[in-house]
C-alpha cells in the first residue's frame, strides 16, 4: 500500500511544479543527532521523495536563517521532532518545535535517548517570558503526544528509521485522503 501511495505521489510531485518545497520537516539538537538519527531519517525520506527538510542539508552559506527555517516549517506537511537529552538547550529547537505547533502541524515525535518527562525549559534568563510560554506550551503538547522511543545503546537505528517513515507515509496518506474528501462535488445537473 505505501508503494502505490509513494508512485501516485512522486507523479503528483512532478506533474504539479507548484508542489510545495518541503513535505517532512525535521526538528532536532545537532549535536545530540545530526550525524545519526536526523541524517538517516534525511536520507531515508529523500530517497523516498518525501521531500525532506534538515538545516545542514536545504541551507547554504548566506541563507536568512529564520526565513528558510520558518518558511519550511509553514510549508511543510509533517514534522517529525528528535528529542535528544541537549534539546531544550536550544533556543533553535524550541521555537521551531513552537511554531510547527502554532501552525497546527502533524508531529511525530521521536524521544532518543530521553523520557518525556525529561523534557523542560530551562529558563536562563535568556528569553523573553513570551518565548518560555510558547517553548512550555509546545513541549506539553509534543509529551502528550504518541511517539516513538529510542535507546541508541540498546536499539537499532534502522528499525527507528523505518518506524518513523512508516508513520510519516501513513500520515501523508491520510492528508491525502481529507484532502480529497474536502474537495467540492460537483452537483448532477437535472435534465427536465
Amino acid at each position: 500500500m505505501h508503494h502505490r501511495f509513494l508512485r501516485h505521489y512522486n507523479r503528483t510531485l512532478v506533474t504539479n511544479r507548484a508542489a510545495k518545497p518541503c513535505n517532512v520537516f525535521i526538528n532536532h539538537r545537532g549535536i545530540d543527532t545530526k550525524r545519526t538519527v536526523a541524517t538517516l531519517l534525511y536520507d531515508h525520506f529523500y530517497r523516498l521523495n518525501l521531500h525532506p527538510f534538515l538545516d545542514s542539508k536545504n541551507m547554504k552559506p548566506g541563507d536568512k536563517l529564520f526565513d528558510n527555517i520558518n518558511g519550511a516549517i509553514r510549508k511543510c506537511k509533517v514534522g517529525v521532532a528528535v528529542f535528544s537529552p541537549r534539546y531544550c538547550e536550544s533556543y533553535f529547537c524550541l521555537h521551531e518545535l513552537a511554531l510547527m505547533m502554532e501552525s497546527r502541524k502533524k508531529v511525530i515525535p521521536i524521544f532518543c535517548d530521553v523520557k518525556p518527562s525529561q523534557l523542560r525549559v530551562v529558563d536562563n534568563g535568556k528569553c523573553a517570558m513570551e518565548d518560555i510560554r510558547r517553548f512550555n506550551w509546545a513541549l506539553e503538547e509534543a509529551k502528550y503526544t504518541v511517539g516513538l522511543t529510542f535507546d541508541s545503546l540498546k536499539g537499532n537505528w534502522s528499525d527507528v528509521v523505518t518506524s518513523a517513515s512508516d508513520n510519516v507515509i501513513k500520515t501523508l496518506i491520510e492528508m491525502e485522503g481529507e484532502k480529497k474528501m474536502q474537495r467540492p462535488k460537483s452537483t448532477p445537473m437535472l435534465h427536465v
